[in-house]
């Protein structure tokens, strides 16, 4: 048996003895779940369809199938935890594309900040079963997507702006290059069907975009419905004739996104930044205090974890607290285990309200000595 086997099976007993069941998808799912998950992972599926016309995937990551499951079960809006671990599929450039993926999933638990200080250290936990002495010095960074979007609440932006500020942040762009006016330069002059839209009955301009495409038989681009490409030239159009954010409000921002460094001391520069700013971010920075506090409880020092408002992850359902593990002696930057709060997926999958989630996956391939050709 593989040293890559031998993982896996520690790992997932790790995992379910932690309490979190045993849960394991489907591989072939419905690839319209998979496509307001990031654009970095809507260019990496496998895509096929069967002869009545539906479009499907080979399982790209876990998080989305399990809530799913947990939709689908008698569990769903409860409290309820699970485990996975088996192969994933996604095309890596220079890389295999098929690996094997353990990980964590927690839905329901209103105790947030308690449940993502747990979802930290059992992942960090299960990175290390099994693994080098080494491995026990992972270095771990954090951030928060829910602080980033309460500062754009603050700041009173239009909802269109906080949107292309959130879209760019995550896509990791400076606050340079996601201010700087639409450029049309690689999709074509759409100044005819913006203009038509400026200032438009949005119900109204929604239903023209969605009729003209409909008659030119387009059906969908880029995995995009007719209803996702009515709504992208709408936002276009309001970003065409905004007035943009000020150079104050900029600054703000970009001071927020310079903080970094340890967690704590961070706090207490947010905090100054958002008095000096008149911002009310206490009830989120109190939020942040508090699963400190909850990590420190289960043993880590915080001190030793890397705080950085810019840090983010490149998957959209993210709306919290982010982290990664990186093994310094590993693959560069590749985190070895990653993960954070989704709170609104669940309700873009068909919950009828949001249902509070955390989770976190582990890349097996990652870990030290598990590589191609390793063997016991």
């Amino acid at each position: 048996m593989s040293l890559v086997d031998d993982i896996s099976q520690a790992i997932a007993a790790h995992l379910v003895s932690a309490g979190y069941a045993r849960c394991e998808p489907p591989i072939l799912q419905p690839a319209s779940i998979f496509f307001d998950s990031g654009e970095d992972l809507r260019g990496q599926l496998y895509l096929t369809g069967d002869v009545s016309g539906a479009d499907y995937c080979l399982r790209p990551e876990y998080t989305i199938p399990v809530s799913m499951a947990y939709l689908a079960s008698e569990a769903a809006g409860e409290s309820a935890a699970y485990s996975y671990c088996g192969p994933v599929f996604r095309f890596r450039a220079g890389d295999r594309s098929e690996f094997t993926q353990a990980g964590i999933e927690s839905f329901g638990r209103l105790d947030r900040e308690a449940a993502d200080a747990e979802i930290l250290t059992l992942a960090l936990e299960a990175a290390r079963v099994g693994q080098a002495p080494g491995l026990q010095n992972l270095s771990v960074r954090i951030g928060d997507a829910g602080l980033f979007s309460g500062l754009l609440e603050a700041l009173d932006l239009a909802p269109q702006w906080r949107r292309r500020i959130a879209r760019g942040h995550m896509q990791g762009k400076s606050i340079e290059a996601i201010l700087k006016e639409p450029s049309n330069a690689t999709s074509g002059d759409h100044s005819g069907v913006l203009g038509v839209l400026e200032g438009a009955d949005k119900q109204g301009a929604r239903a023209l975009v969605e009729d003209l495409l409909r008659i030119a038989g387009i059906t969908s681009v880029g995995g995009r419905t007719p209803a996702e490409i009515a709504d992208r030239f709408l936002e276009q159009a309001a970003l065409k004739t905004g007035a943009g954010v000020s150079a104050e409000k900029r600054a703000i921002i970009e001071r927020f996104l310079s903080i970094e460094g340890d967690p704590d001391q961070a706090s207490a520069q947010l905090r100054k930044l958002a008095a000096e700013a008149g911002l009310d971010l206490a009830g989120r920075l109190d939020r942040f205090d508090t699963r400190l506090g909850f990590i420190a409880a289960l043993g880590l020092d915080v001190k030793e974890l890397a705080f950085a408002t810019s840090f983010t992850r490149n998957l959209d359902y993210y709306t919290g607290f982010v982290f990664e593990a990186l093994d310094p002696a590993g693959q560069g930057d590749k985190p070895v285990a990653g993960g954070g709060r989704y709170d609104q997926l669940l309700q873009t999958l068909g919950a009828q309200a949001s249902i509070p989630a955390v989770g976190a996956a582990i890349w097996i391939d990652r870990l030290r000595g598990t590589g191609p050709g390793a063997a016991a």
